[in-house]
């Protein structure tokens, strides 16, 4: 990093055309040197380097608006408004975001980091503006792509921009994919249209269309561009890029064009390996359900553009008719799985934690309330690191526990997990199976079965108590935290036992009994305080007049930043070595003197 490094969009605008290219190669270079250190989104930020550089020349950021949609497409825009230096603590806590931040920058006008959400931002901001000083024309730009058209919220906002005839420009990104190839019709529409034919769906809608333009070429870029400025009303830029461009490694990883990634080797583009121990959870599921699918004909899985990073893709290799990508489109998604279900199929619908909540409706009403055996697998759960506050998945217990007749499933090992999926397809009802990024799988003994898992009784839990101590309730990936608490408080003389909290909806019925056999009870979660297994432990002990004092150490309810999982869990207080010392401090109080607990 020099100080030629700092770019700003006035400084841009001061450099001749023969200088761009520089500014793109370099761009490029620090893209792949800081990303190869702390992770984050490659592919799709080499692909729009000449577009932001240009975007920066024609409009004039923040006095004109520029959104990016989804915001993991924004490092190159993060890098032209004066942040390049800090990219070296990118992703890390208390260093860069990802994704836009209005607390980094006055040209990061919303934190935008889920798909599809910019046009409705960009209506609501050129409504504002229409109703300030004529003199003062101030554009609102939104660069959408990685799929992001597909999603429902999207095409609801195109119809009110084109309806009202707002001031807003689209610079559409259509780099063909949002983690993979993008699908659809819509998709199919773009890729078919022709240079100088404008899509014939937007003009529908109200937009004057322009392009498609090559996305790599500067000055095609910059004409453009500075036409769409001179417009008004509602206007879309087609803008064809390449993922990954410039940087071999991406090019040749034709799945995702290095979307996501962790940690790599920068030379050879190759990505680090997850601590021995340690498995990627996609790595358990992909193989578990090519197994249950050979098993059950009617078996069929459903991703919203999260087949890769699912680990589906050996899934899809296998039963290429039995996987359905529905796009950036969770609700639908959630919807088709029920009128499977109706039509006796067995769905599986694979999703992230942070993309459940787009889905709620659907969960609750078309499935839950009509009790269909939908199995919903959910990724990501918990304190997932970098991507920060929009992708932890720190509420989805919260969510799905309303749900009646939903059972939740939380599996702490790999074979756990094969265990726990074998039991949900078995189920008559919908079952919800919430997991991290990454899972244990630990060596087995020899002669264990790597494959055993819990059997059908949806309240079993794996409990080792000490009665008339303290009991240390964990789940998933913090059981052994939970486990570790358990083994330091007898290791200095108190009591205790642990329990594994696989099945967290319904709770064990032997819970009640179990917090009277003990004097006290601790819940180590991965999740907010509110809504999560502490308060539902909580509130079943208090349902059933049991008086034990519970301490649930969880995350506050607050927007949790990003950074690594370990810093995390750290400033949450979720260590074997903070929990101890706490139920160390409780323990005391109540056994010193009248069992008064410290608040």
């Amino acid at each position: 990093m020099t100080a030629l490094d700092v770019w700003t969009p006035d400084s841009l605008r001061r450099l001749e055309p023969e200088d761009l290219p520089g500014v793109a190669a370099r761009v490029r270079e620090l893209l792949v040197s800081s990303v190869s250190a702390t992770g984050g989104h490659l592919g799709s930020n080499l692909g729009v380097v000449e577009l932001t550089i240009a975007l920066h020349r024609a409009f004039r950021s923040p006095e004109d608006v520029i959104l990016w949609d989804t915001g993991h497409q924004a490092y190159v825009h993060k890098m032209l408004t004066g942040r390049a230096p800090a990219f070296e603590s990118l992703r890390e806590l208390d260093g860069l975001s990802g994704y836009p931040s209005r607390a980094e920058s006055p040209h990061d006008w919303v934190e935008n980091s889920h798909a599809g959400t910019s046009l409705s931002y960009a209506a609501g901001l050129a409504t504002a503006f229409a109703a300030g000083p004529a003199s003062r024309h101030r554009r609102v730009v939104t660069v959408t792509g990685d799929g992001s058209l597909t999603t429902g919220m999207a095409l609801e906002a195109l119809n009110d921009i084109g309806d009202r005839g707002l001031d807003v420009t689209i610079v559409l990104n259509d780099n063909n994919r949002s983690y993979a190839p993008t699908t659809g019709a819509l998709a199919r529409h773009l890729r078919d249209s022709r240079p100088g034919v404008a899509p014939g769906v937007f003009e529908a809608l109200g937009f004057r269309c322009l392009g498609p333009v090559d996305g790599h070429d500067l000055g095609a870029l910059e004409k453009v561009l500075a036409d769409a400025g001179a417009e008004r009303g509602p206007l879309l830029v087609h803008v064809r890029t390449q993922k990954g461009r410039g940087y071999q490694p991406a090019l040749d990883d034709r799945t995702e064009h290095m979307h996501g990634v962790g940690p790599f080797d920068a030379g050879t583009g190759r990505q680090y390996v997850l601590p021995r121990g340690r498995v990627p959870a996609g790595s358990v599921l992909g193989p578990c359900l090519v197994e249950l699918a050979a098993e059950d004909p009617d078996l069929v899985v459903i991703t919203p553009a999260m087949g890769g990073p699912s680990g589906l893709d050996v899934f899809q290799e296998r039963y290429p008719d039995r996987l359905l990508d529905v796009g950036i489109a969770e609700q639908h998604a959630a919807g088709l799985a029920a009128g499977l279900a109706m039509a006796g199929r067995h769905p599986v619908l694979s999703i992230h934690s942070s993309f459940l909540n787009r889905a709620q409706d659907q969960l609750l009403f078309d499935i839950g309330l009509h009790r269909l055996p939908v199995v919903v697998v959910v990724d990501r759960a918990g304190i997932t690191g970098g991507d920060g506050a929009s992708h932890h998945g720190l509420g989805d217990f919260a969510l799905l526990r309303q749900i009646p007749g939903m059972a939740i499933a939380t599996p702490s090992t790999a074979a756990e997990m094969r265990g726990l999926l074998r039991a949900a397809m078995r189920h008559p009802g919908p079952v919800a199976i919430r997991y991290g990024k990454a899972i244990d799988d630990p060596v087995p003994p020899q002669g264990d079965d790597p494959a055993a898992g819990p059997d059908d009784d949806l309240t079993a839990w794996q409990v080792d108590p000490a009665p008339g101590g303290i009991l240390v309730i964990g789940a998933g990936d913090l059981l052994p935290c939970a486990t570790e608490v358990a083994a330091r408080l007898r290791a200095a003389g108190v009591p205790a036992g642990s329990a594994n909290a696989r099945w967290i909806e319904p709770l064990d019925a032997r819970l009640p009994a179990l917090a009277r056999e003990h004097r006290m009870v601790g819940v180590v979660e991965d999740h907010w305080s509110r809504g999560g297994l502490g308060a539902a432990v909580r509130e079943y002990l208090a349902d059933e007049d049991v008086d034990t004092p519970v301490r649930v150490f969880a995350v506050a309810h607050h927007y949790l930043p990003h950074g690594s999982v370990p810093d995390l869990r750290a400033a949450c207080g979720l260590t074997p070595d903070r929990i101890t010392v706490d139920l160390l401090a409780r323990w005391t109080a109540l056994t010193a003197g009248g069992g008064s607990l410290p608040g």
